[in-house]
């Protein structure tokens, strides 16, 4: 997201080799040509993660060796994520954490990759047992990867195992965004939502669908509402639980600082102060991946720099972190949490991935005026719980809205069974 200096129109204005991998059975293709050219390799290759132990041996040294600062002056996060969550986190994944825990859960998984407009995109591919399934490609965001979605695929795939019918089947797609995980790592400008969305469309017409719907939040609304906007004649529909929906005259206040505009309803004037509130406390971050990505050597260094810099996404996302690390398990476990961060730091992409706040151009929460049907749903810890006037206004062929009673950023992940509920509903009239 490409970010103006006021912190509310920042948001509004945008919102390598892997080291440590190897693929089976064959090396990635080096540079191929540009996509629709007769010398890309179209080939979908088969993938599995191997990481060698001198790696995981490194890391825990690096966390042993940290440079620690002082504790906060206060005794909320108001100065950034504390010292005694960094702490615990780190005695935890020096000591007790296994990395080959989620390495075998992963190649348990129909993994491959494929080169697209020259560039290698890794995806689990994992098709229903069940006939007629309709295929869903699931995109993830940032501070998010592929770890995100794992909860859902069996669900998802498997329905009647999982207290549904055989008629709510899925074939899951979930691909790692370039820059991310085990994807390649752009080497030029140009890989935007717009980008990733083509790609993505060109993904599933490869694994040879016909029809097939998309889902998302946070970078994944961004590159399934692209999708939706370029609708492609396969795309039947998309579901996000992070919607673009802010009216102007709301972004303008919102840029204005000032006052919600007179009128508002209940559900509206909580969802202006949400993002009041995000826009003045949570936007550090991406402020500094908009403008300067390549200036956060540190977080590429220091796997306690990354830590902390991917818990800082959202206050809500914090707190529920925090108190996971404090002993109070509740939607996410201490596991869970550092399998997602190790694997940004074994890939190496902490700042490829922050590449992509550079790239993008599109003011992320407003209106992109999609004309194929979207459904919604809404999770009350989410940076905003997008109100259903607003949800009408963006989108006009709204199929589903629904408010959830909990749930957060990491919805798949922190509540995978409402998760899945809510892909059920949302996609039921088009099996």
């Amino acid at each position: 997201m490409s970010f103006p200096t006021n912190p509310a129109a920042m948001f509004l204005a945008t919102s390598a080799v892997l080291l440590a991998v190897a693929v089976i059975p064959t090396p990635l293709a080096a540079q191929p040509a540009p996509a629709g050219t007769a010398t890309e390799d179209t080939a979908i290759r088969p993938f599995q993660v191997h990481i060698p132990d001198e790696a995981l041996a490194d890391l825990r040294r690096r966390i042993a060796a940290t440079k620690w600062p002082k504790q906060e002056t206060v005794t909320d996060p108001s100065q950034g994520v504390q010292l005694a969550t960094m702490r615990a986190l780190a005695r935890y994944w020096s000591t007790d954490y296994d990395w080959r825990k989620i390495e075998a859960r992963l190649n348990a998984l129909p993994q491959f990759t494929t080169t697209i407009d020259g560039l290698d995109i890794h995806f689990i591919h994992v098709r229903s047992p069940h006939p007629n399934a309709l295929p869903v490609i699931i995109t993830h965001g940032w501070p998010g990867s592929i770890i995100e979605q794992l909860k859902v695929i069996e669900p998802l795939t498997n329905p009647t195992a999982y207290g549904g019918a055989a008629s709510d089947a899925f074939d899951v797609v979930i691909p790692s965004l370039p820059g991310h995980g085990f994807s390649g790592q752009p080497t030029a400008p140009g890989w935007d939502p717009q980008h990733i969305a083509h790609a993505w469309a060109v993904l599933m017409k490869r694994l040879g669908y016909t029809r097939f719907v998309a889902q998302g939040g946070d970078w994944g609304d961004a590159v399934s509402e692209q999708m939706a906007v370029q609708a492609p004649p396969e795309l039947l529909a998309i579901h996000t639980n992070m919607p673009a929906t802010v009216p102007d005259e709301i972004a303008e206040a919102l840029q204005e600082g000032g006052p919600p505009p007179a009128g508002l309803s209940a559900d509206e004037k909580h969802a202006y102060d949400q993002l009041a509130y995000f826009y003045k406390h949570g936007l550090a971050y991406a402020q500094e991946m908009s403008n300067r990505p390549q200036t956060l050597y540190g977080i590429e260094d220091s796997p306690i720099g990354l830590a902390a810099w991917m818990l800082d996404h959202d206050i809500r996302s914090y707190e529920l972190i925090a108190r996971v690390f404090d002993g109070q398990p509740e939607g996410l476990t201490r596991d869970d949490i550092l399998d997602n961060i190790t694997l940004y730091w074994l890939t190496n992409t902490a700042v490829s991935s922050a590449r992509l706040y550079w790239e993008n151009k599109l003011a992320f929460f407003a209106p992109k005026h999609i004309t194929i049907p979207v459904a919604v749903s809404v999770f009350p810890d989410e940076i905003y719980a997008a109100p259903r006037s607003w949800a009408e206004q963006a989108f006009p062929k709204l199929i589903h809205y629904n408010r959830l009673d909990k749930g957060g950023h990491f919805a798949a992940w922190e509540q995978p069974d409402l998760f899945v509920q809510e892909v059920r509903a949302s996609f039921k009239p088009l099996h």
